[in-house]
């Protein structure tokens, strides 16, 4: 009697969770820079308010981007912050960093706060070399405030670093793993949650922008 042969059903393989690639190769030529600004001291800066003693604060703008400082009391001719700021943009927008933007203020109890002196300073060097370096690290050194007028009145000091982040390929990386490698739907999620909110605008913008051109 002939036997029968049992025969085990080849079950498909299961698909892992992928992105489409369309946005793997657009990601993968992204990068962040990272500005950290230092916001050392001011010294010798004029005095606005008549009653009560100066307080100051500095608005950092750079770009889109503003940050605040602390309120720092000023009673000797120095004002301490000893703060650290961070801008993150994609190489896409480097071009537009052009400068920085240092406003000193003074709060007041009467009136709005009073304006001190600002002080702007060009990143095009710091962004060239630290583009080309992958890293550039500029000690804190006094810079010019400017009053209304055009004329100086004390010195703020001020120390930078920039850095050509690789961070957002790193991820890219572990998201276009080869095909053959097991994925967890947690891992692709884990890995999209890490990218930087501007990945997402840019692709939404980029999608935008096809759909216009099909429109017309």
């Amino acid at each position: 009697m002939a036997r029968s042969l049992e025969v085990t059903p080849i079950e498909p393989p299961t698909q892992k969770p992928s992105l489409p690639l369309f946005y793997l190769q657009i990601i993968s030529h992204m990068k962040v820079g990272i500005l950290e600004v230092l916001v050392v001291n001011a010294e010798d800066i004029r005095h606005t308010n008549l009653l009560g003693r100066p307080a100051y604060y500095v608005i950092l703008q750079c770009g889109a981007k503003e940050y605040r400082s602390k309120t720092s009391p000023g009673k000797h001719k120095k004002v301490p912050w000893n703060e650290k700021f961070k801008f993150d943009f994609p190489q896409s927008e480097w071009e537009k960093w052009t400068y920085i933007k240092f406003k000193i203020m003074d709060k007041e109890f009467f009136k709005d706060n009073g304006f001190v002196g600002e002080t702007k300073i060009h990143l095009g060097g710091i962004i060239t070399e630290g583009t080309d370096k992958g890293f550039i690290e500029v000690r804190p050194a006094p810079y010019n405030v400017v009053l209304e007028d055009n004329t100086y009145k004390g010195q703020i000091k001020i120390g930078f670093k920039f850095i050509a982040n690789k961070e957002v390929e790193n991820e890219i990386q572990e998201l276009a793993a080869l095909p053959n490698e097991p994925r967890s739907l947690y891992s692709c999620i884990r890995c999209l949650w890490n990218l930087p909110w501007w990945v997402y605008l840019y692709l939404f913008k980029l999608e935008n922008s096809k759909k216009e051109h099909k429109d017309d």
